[in-house]
């Protein structure tokens, strides 16, 4: 997972990516992402101040090593199904933000690798529902 310092510098990298054009489409996609991460980057510091106060899965340390617990496991498999399940459904703004934020989890140097594979495995899931 990104740290709050990794994603205020994504913040700062799209702010400053739509000050470069002039297309009022991108400088609003640009601004969207500014915002998302900068928002990310604040749960982020919440969570890092509050840790010692939230409820933690079975296994897992503060720096986020071992497995999620067996039934939360479970839970994100379904979802995560399930909204895959429904992607073609979704609108095209929503499918962007779901590949935007599953594509910026995990480690930063492997963001690029994990959004290919994740773009690779949509379109090849792309008409399993229809």
């Amino acid at each position: 997972m990104f740290s709050s310092e990794q994603y205020r510098a994504k913040a700062a990298e799209y702010k400053e990516r739509g000050k470069e054009t002039d297309a009022p489409n991108e400088i609003r996609e640009f601004d969207n992402l500014q915002r998302t991460f900068s928002e990310l980057a604040d749960n982020e510091e919440w969570v890092e101040h509050n840790y010692d106060n939230i409820v933690h899965a079975p296994g897992n340390d503060q720096n986020g090593n071992g497995r999620l617990a067996t039934e939360e496991d479970r839970i994100l498999r379904h979802l995560g199904a399930a909204v895959i399940m429904h992607w073609s459904n979704l609108p095209k703004k929503l499918q962007r933000e779901l590949f935007d934020a599953a594509g910026a989890m995990g480690d930063l140097v492997r963001t690029k690798a994990l959004r290919t594979q994740i773009a690779r495995f949509l379109h090849k899931h792309k008409d399993d529902n229809r």
